[in-house]
């Protein structure tokens, strides 16, 4: 596969070579189903609960609190149905959450509400920030699940989630709160920052571990009704062998970023800052979001007169990498919900690329997009003021 520029990394981030390290051993030799009783079977569970005990540690948490899942939208499924279903919500009580959450979030809150919830979705500004008097007003006493991002998916804005727990356990104290924090771990302090949360999302390809895993971090004392059943695992929450190669591919990796991040957000913020300065002076470009209040890793923009889709194609034959929308959106023919909730409109929003760096992106990255972009821009825009031609 030829070198390229991969400024997708909020889509997916390459796996860390120590978190394939670590995951060797439970992919061969140490084989074994954690649930059995057998030497064979201990050694995988004695990896599989200090895996836990590391990621608990890296989020936050007690190793009790930690429910391994198969990824971010599963971890974000369990907590929204789980936690409506376990106060009662297929009556009339109320769940709120924000209009450009995930699709892990709202295609849930959409059953329940099919359901019979009463299912509010908060508004957000042309800033890519949650309206908080809007929350404020949509926290009624009926309430008993609320649940706002920590970081939005595609244009990188930051949530202030601490004034979202200050106005939950203000007003409805006895609601439970959830956040996605699936593209805070990178970048924020992601313990510190979701401590007031009593459910946590996370998911490990999007911090350098492997797909297919994730985990909700489950406070103490909180009710959740599960939705996978019949084996018992992981305290009856999420049935099924656990994924222990996985899980502990998720630790190691989890452990790197933790360390390692304080530098890694110094070094992408400047990667982003001059990738952001460079295509600031294509003509026609629109940033998207509050940038001062986004993580180090994201640049969300349009450029007038260019279809997403189209610059997408031609980027892609000059090997860069970038997105439209969320990368679980990704070829819909529906604008984006996000964009669409931040007020643009649906052509506006159909014209939208997010650029996102990572923990492996490098000045030749950058240097390759700005090439690229500015080139593909005046491409795409030549051939939209060509005149059609006319069949005889």
């Amino acid at each position: 596969m030829p070198e390229v520029a991969y400024l997708d990394h909020a889509a997916t981030t390459p796996l860390r070579p120590e978190a394939l390290a670590a995951m060797t051993p439970y992919l061969t030799e140490v084989f074994g189903n954690p649930s059995g009783m057998h030497s064979v079977a201990r050694a995988a569970k004695t990896g599989l609960e200090i895996a836990r005990e590391e990621v608990a540690a890296g989020l936050g948490g007690a190793p009790s609190e930690v429910v391994f899942t198969g990824g971010g939208t599963e971890a974000d499924n369990l907590a929204v149905l789980g936690a409506a279903h376990a106060a009662g919500s297929r009556g009339h009580r109320r769940v709120v959450t924000t209009a450009f959450e995930h699709k892990g979030v709202l295609a849930p809150a959409a059953r329940l509400a099919g359901e019979g919830a009463d299912v509010v979705y908060v508004g957000v500004g042309a800033d890519g920030i949650v309206d908080l008097d809007r929350l404020a007003d949509a926290l009624d006493p009926s309430t008993v699940l609320v649940s706002v991002m920590l970081v939005n998916n595609e244009v990188g804005t930051i949530q202030p989630l601490d004034a979202v727990a200050a106005l939950v356990r203000e007003r409805v104290p006895e609601a439970i709160l959830h956040t996605d924090a699936v593209q805070a771990v990178p970048w924020l302090p992601v313990a510190e920052l979701t401590a007031p949360a009593d459910l946590v999302s996370v998911s490990a390809h999007k911090f350098g571990g492997p797909k297919g895993v994730g985990a909700l971090v489950v406070r103490s004392g909180i009710p959740l009704e599960a939705r996978a059943i019949g084996g018992g695992q992981e305290r009856g929450l999420r049935s099924g062998t656990v994924n222990v190669a996985g899980v502990v591919g998720m630790a190691a990796a989890l452990c790197l970023t933790t360390e390692h991040r304080a530098a890694d957000v110094a070094r992408v913020t400047a990667l982003r800052d001059r990738l952001a300065a460079g295509l600031d002076l294509i003509d026609g470009v629109h940033v998207h979001g509050d940038r001062t209040r986004a993580v180090a890793g994201n640049h969300h923009v349009r450029f007038d007169g260019v279809a997403a889709e189209a610059l997408l194609v031609a980027l892609d034959h000059e090997g860069v990498c970038a997105a439209a929308g969320s990368s679980c959106a990704s070829g819909a023919a529906e604008p984006s919900h996000v964009l669409t909730a931040m007020g643009l409109t649906r052509d506006q929003a159909r014209a939208a690329v997010r650029f996102s760096l990572g923990a492996t992106s490098t000045d030749d990255d950058v240097d390759r997009a700005l090439e690229v972009v500015p080139r593909a821009v005046e491409q795409l825009r030549g051939r939209a003021r060509q005149p059609a031609r006319v069949s005889r």
